[in-house]
């Protein structure tokens, strides 16, 4: 009777295979689908309208984020330089742009994929554009001797998180654009190189270097993801890290912060350019295994500049131990890798521009995490970089949630295709 029973659903079971087959040989490809059907359940298969994992991680980092914000920031107040701020400034500030950040999303995930790739290269130029108003002294705003932020009342704006966006977006319309001519140098890696070396220009004179070694790493990716000629790809690699290291060479103070990272506990440098550095090992070291409690980082006091932006790992690393640095390290990892099959299976899908953007977007996220936490670990030298999702930072919150809308409504265009609908 059992097996009578599942009769029907197994026949329904393998008139949708046999369709499913039949799609991908008049294609001509094998379509990687995602498994929403389990064989040995009696169930009726349900076929969920988003990737609803994706969105919960997001939701958690978010929620863990703003819990780390509270705790890194709450005792600011006790600063001469924070003494008319409340305990609680930096978390009400950071809810409002985390709520702005989720109705911006909501609003852009219902916009269709074929928008933005039209969209893509006035974006760019938008970004640009936005680039060049922020280092005019009367419009930019200069905090710690960079001209970053254009003040908008509500939040401070950072065009730089906008330029990765539209950096993303660009080099994979660029990509899908310029398909019949990727092996040819000149016409196909030039273009991008030119708009990449102005973009990394406007992003130095900030000065703003993390920004433009993230962005160089999305256009990199983007290139190499795309199919350009792998000879010219680690030419162009070259000629990057060669761009990298003369400007450091030609900077005594990003020389400095090299020597400083190479030894941070030199006296010279403990109390000078790896100040930073010396107390977030100090914070990792207090927290060990399950950390000093939540509210309980001692080095938060004034010791650890910037906890709640660049150096918030170094909190939840004292508070919560190595089982919240490596449970925040799973996250990434797990997201980078769900954005990176998104990606995949839109390009299985010939939806070059949708999964080349997507893919993109995983190497923001991912490169810009594993940054943060390397510059936290004392593995990388300080960039100035926060951990996105989580750091305190309006237009950065903002913008992350924008690239992810977007990416999921890439997510919910595929199942649509997948279902033999239209996206």
């Amino acid at each position: 009777m059992a097996l009578a029973s599942r009769l029907p659903i197994l026949g329904w079971r393998a008139k949708l295979a046999a369709w499913r087959a039949r799609r991908a040989d008049e294609r001509g490809t094998t379509i990687p689908v995602r498994d929403w059907i389990h064989v040995g359940s009696a169930k009726p298969a349900r076929l969920a309208g988003f990737d609803q994992a994706l969105v919960w991680v997001v939701v958690g980092l978010l929620a863990l984020g703003m819990v780390m914000v509270y705790s890194a920031s709450v005792a600011l107040p006790d600063s001469p330089k924070f003494e008319n701020y409340r305990s609680t400034h930096f978390l009400l500030r950071h809810a409002i742009q985390i709520g702005l950040a989720v109705l911006a999303a909501l609003v852009l995930v219902q916009v269709p994929v074929a928008f933005w790739e039209k969209a893509a290269p006035y974006l760019f130029v938008a970004a640009l554009v936005l680039l060049v108003l922020v280092l005019l002294p009367f419009i930019g705003k200069v905090v710690n001797n960079s001209r970053r932020w254009i003040p908008l009342g509500v939040m401070n704006f950072q065009p730089s998180e906008l330029a990765k966006l539209a950096m993303a977006m660009y080099a994979a319309s660029y990509m899908t654009r310029k398909m019949d001519v990727k092996e040819n140098f000149f016409r196909a890696v030039w273009p991008m190189a030119v708009a990449l070396g102005f973009t990394g220009v406007l992003l130095l004179r900030e000065p703003d270097m993390g920004a433009f070694m993230v962005v160089a790493l999305i256009s990199m990716g983007i290139l190499f993801l795309g199919g350009v000629n792998g000879k010219m790809f680690f030419a162009s690699g070259l000629m990057l890290v060669g761009a990298f290291v003369a400007v450091i060479a030609s900077s005594p103070e990003k020389r400095m912060r090299i020597f400083a990272y190479l030894d941070p506990w030199d006296p010279e440098y403990a109390l000078g350019k790896a100040y930073q550095l010396t107390h977030s090992l100090i914070a990792f070291g207090r927290g060990e295994i399950f950390g000093q409690g939540l509210g309980s980082s001692v080095e938060k006091l004034h010791y650890l500049p910037e906890a709640h932006t660049d150096f918030l790992l170094a909190v939840i690393g004292e508070e919560l131990g190595f089982v919240g640095v490596a449970a925040v390290i799973v996250a990434f990892f797990w997201l980078t890798r769900r954005i990176f099959h998104i990606g995949r299976q839109s390009i299985a899908l010939d939806r070059v521009f949708a999964g080349l953007y997507a893919q993109g977007i995983g190497i923001w996220f991912g490169g810009q995490a594993f940054i943060n936490m390397g510059v936290n670990l004392g593995v990388l030298p300080t960039k100035g970089l926060t951990l996105p999702l989580m750091s305190y930072g309006g237009s950065a919150i903002v913008m992350n949630l924008v690239a992810l809308a977007i990416v999921v409504r890439i997510d919910v265009e595929n199942r649509q295709m997948m279902r033999g609908g239209r996206p």
